[in-house]
């Protein structure tokens, strides 16, 4: 009971601490108001200098709950990143529909041309002007505003970084014009798009239509994923969609897990620490986010190189950690674990005990280092 009250209490405090905000903007593209959602970070007002990816939601006021709950739970494992949220208000009358209108060709047209323009000149500004974003925009819609989010891939520079197209309902000829662009941009796009074997059978006909091509004329800059969900409804596909979407597109963000490290660390016969080290510049590289290398990901590494006796890279480690952690005794630790695994333990006994004088991390405290210190003395 003890421990379910522990659990009740921080996923509480946990979801309490976003902050939403109602915005209008008064667009001059659809001639009216238009009301929209802002749900910032849990760390956006106390981390003022973090800017953050954008997360723009079709559909959001259905939209909004089960994407920010698969984005709370992931940020708090650290294995999504926080993002800003912007959920737009479409489900009142038939303004889902008109924002989404297309002509017999398939383009937005009026109130969907309209609607297009709105996002990109209108929507977008106003996001990033008021509040701190990164430039790694996604998109995200069900059914109609699923179908309707592609025609910006129509584009000959995307405006979106990655598309979230749930069950979509296709304007005519977009199935062949979708597959056309996702095989020839120039540009590194993520794109997931989804059906279920309860679907309507159009959109699992569409959609299958669009695999077809880029499965077999997928590019390097492509990141592409087409799920077909099983039992499940063209609604309830979207609790399962969401976080396949999100987990999909920021693959290798997440921490060295217990897989990564037996299938893809243990098995090198070198170049640990350069693993590490691309890791994280991959997570800038693919989304623009900056992050600080994970202290279990050093510890990781650690592990690797002395399972496999790859004691010299101890030394390459510990430069990369003392650059991340400067004031830290994590770089001086491995340091003095290099010395002492290659054989020079004055120089190990030297390194413990200096860094009796920077700050303790993790499981390293200033009396851990001085007993690995003492122990190395009494041996010689």
């Amino acid at each position: 009971m003890k421990l379910k009250l522990i659990l009740v209490f921080a996923f509480t405090t946990l979801f309490a601490f976003s902050q939403k905000v109602e915005e209008t903007i008064e667009s001059k593209k659809l001639n009216e108001k238009r009301n929209f959602s802002i749900l910032l970070p849990t760390s956006y007002e106390k981390n003022v200098g973090k800017k953050y990816p954008v997360l723009y939601l079709l559909d959001g006021e259905y939209l909004l709950d089960p994407f920010s709950g698969i984005l709370k739970y992931g940020a708090y494992w650290d294995d999504l990143p926080e993002m800003i949220i912007v959920a737009i208000h479409q489900n009142y009358g038939e303004t889902r529909f008109n924002d989404s209108e297309y002509d017999d060709n398939g383009f937005p047209t009026k109130t969907g041309a309209s609607f297009f323009e709105f996002i990109g000149s209108e929507l977008i500004p106003f996001v990033e002007k008021k509040y701190r974003t990164l430039p790694f925009r996604m998109i995200a819609g069900h059914d109609t505003t699923a179908g309707f989010l592609n025609c910006y891939l129509y584009k000959d520079e995307p405006i979106f970084n990655a598309y979230i197209s749930i069950s979509p309902e296709m304007a005519p000829e977009m199935e062949d014009r979708l597959a056309d662009r996702l095989t020839s941009l120039p540009k590194r796009i993520f794109y997931y798009h989804t059906t279920s074997t309860g679907d309507l059978e159009e959109i699992q006909e569409n959609t299958k239509k669009v695999d077809d091509v880029v499965k077999n004329n997928k590019k390097p800059n492509l990141y592409y994923q087409y799920d077909i969900l099983n039992n499940t409804s063209h609604y309830s596909l979207v609790a399962k969609a969401i976080p396949n979407a999100l987990y999909f597109i920021f693959e290798g963000y997440q921490p060295i897990s217990k897989a990564e490290f037996n299938n893809k660390i243990l098995t090198l016969e070198s170049g640990y620490t350069k693993y590490l080290i691309d890791k994280y510049t991959v997570i800038e590289q693919k989304f623009g986010i900056q992050v600080q290398p994970r202290l279990s990901d050093f510890k990781a590494i650690e592990a690797a190189i002395l399972k496999n006796k790859a004691y010299a890279e101890l030394e390459s480690l510990s430069e990369y950690a003392t650059k991340q952690y400067p004031k830290t005794m994590l770089g001086t630790y491995e340091k003095a674990l290099f010395y002492e695994k290659t054989g020079d333990l004055s120089k190990a006994i030297k390194e413990y005990q200096k860094g009796y004088s920077q700050q303790e991390i993790g499981h390293l405290t200033k009396n851990y280092l001085l007993e690995r210190a003492d122990a190395l003395k009494q041996s010689k």
